[in-house]
C-alpha cells in the first residue's frame, strides 16, 4: 500500500519530498491523475522534487509511482462506491438515517479489509507474544478502545498495563526496555499525551505499535508498526467499529500463534473465576 510505503521511508525524505508525500496520501485522487508538474505547483515545490520522491521510494520514475497510487485509489473508491451510500447525513431523512450510518460503517470495514497489511499485523502479533510487558496508552475518547484491548489481552498473557484516560504515570513506564511493547491509540483530534508517551518509550527502546487512522498521523510516524483504520476514507467521523475490528484481527492472530500458553492461562483464570463465583453463567 502506498501510504505504508511513505510511512516506512518518511524519515529519510527531504522536507520538499515530505510535503509531496503528505499531499498525495491526503489527496489520493489528485495524486492518481495529476502530472508531476501539477502536483509540484499545488504543493509549492519543483517538478524535480516530485520525481525525486518516486526514486526515493524505489520506483523507476514518476509514472511507475503514479501507477501504484492509482491502484490504491481505485481499490478504495470501488469499496466505497459499491455501497451506494448517500453523500452526507444532510441528504438523509429520518427514515434513512440509521441505514445510512450502518452503510457507512460497512464501507469503512470494507476499506479496512482492502488496506490491511498482513505482514505488519503478524509483526505486531509476534511482538505481543514475545514482549516482557505490554503497556497500552489511550487518552480521551481513544481510551474506550484501549481499555477493550487491555481487558481482552489480559486474558491471554501476563504483564499488561494501561494508562489513565487523562494521562500516564512515569512509575508505570519506568521498567520499559527493548523487550517491551507500547501500544498507542491515537485518533483525531490527536492528544499530546500520546506523543509524550511515544517519545519516552522510544528513549527506553521499547517497540511502539500505533492504532491510528492514517500512516502519517503524528504517532503513526513515530511507531515501529502502524495499523490504520480509515486510510483514504475521508470520513467525517471516527468509527469505533473499525478499531475494534482491527483489534479482533490482532487477537485472532495471537490466539493462532500462542495457543498452548493461552490455554494454560485461561484454565487458571477459569479456576479462579469459579472459586470466586464471579459469573452468573
Amino acid at each position: 500500500m502506498f501510504a505504508q510505503m511513505i510511512k516506512e521511508n518518511y524519515s529519510s525524505l527531504s522536507p520538499g519530498q515530505k510535503k509531496v508525500a503528505e499531499f498525495i496520501v491526503n489527496q489520493m485522487d489528485e495524486g492518481a491523475l495529476l502530472t508531476a508538474f501539477q502536483i509540484g505547483r499545488k504543493v509549492g515545490v519543483s517538478e524535480t522534487t516530485v520525481i525525486r520522491l518516486a526514486y526515493a521510494l524505489g520506483f523507476s520514475g514518476y509514472s511507475h509511482m503514479q501507477e501504484a497510487i492509482r491502484k490504491d485509489w481505485l481499490s478504495s473508491k470501488q469499496a466505497v462506491e459499491s455501497e451506494g451510500n448517500p453523500s452526507s447525513t444532510e441528504e438523509t431523512n429520518e427514515e434513512q438515517l440509521f441505514h445510512y450510518v450502518i452503510h457507512k460503517e460497512r464501507a469503512i470495514l470494507q476499506q479496512l479489509l482492502q488496506q490491511l497489511n498482513t505482514n505488519e499485523v503478524w509483526k505486531a502479533v509476534d511482538a505481543f507474544i514475545q514482549a516482557d510487558r505490554v503497556y497500552i496508552g489511550g487518552f480521551g475518547s481513544s481510551y474506550a478502545a484501549a481499555y477493550w484491548f487491555y481487558y481482552t489481552l489480559k486474558q491471554l498473557r501476563e504483564n499488561v498495563f494501561i494508562s489513565q484516560p487523562t494521562g500516564f504515570s512515569l512509575e508505570d513506564i519506568c521498567e520499559l526496555n527493548e523487550k517491551s511493547v507500547v501500544v498507542l491509540f491515537s485518533f483525531p483530534r490527536y492528544r499530546k499525551e500520546s506523543m509524550a508517551l511515544a517519545e519516552l518509550a522510544k528513549k527506553q527502546q521499547a517497540m511502539i505499535i500505533s492504532m491510528t487512522n492514517r500512516q502519517l498521523s503524528p504517532v503513526g510516524q513515530l511507531a515501529d508498526v502502524t495499523l490504520t483504520t480509515e486510510e483514504q476514507m475521508n470520513s467525517d467521523y471516527h468509527s469505533i467499529a473499525s478499531v475494534v475490528s482491527l483489534l479482533e484481527v490482532l487477537i485472532a492472530g495471537i490466539h493462532h500463534r500462542d495457543r498452548e500458553r493461552i490455554s494454560q492461562r485461561q484454565q487458571k483464570l477459569e479456576f479462579l473465576y469459579t472459586g470466586q463465583g464471579l459469573f452468573l453463567e
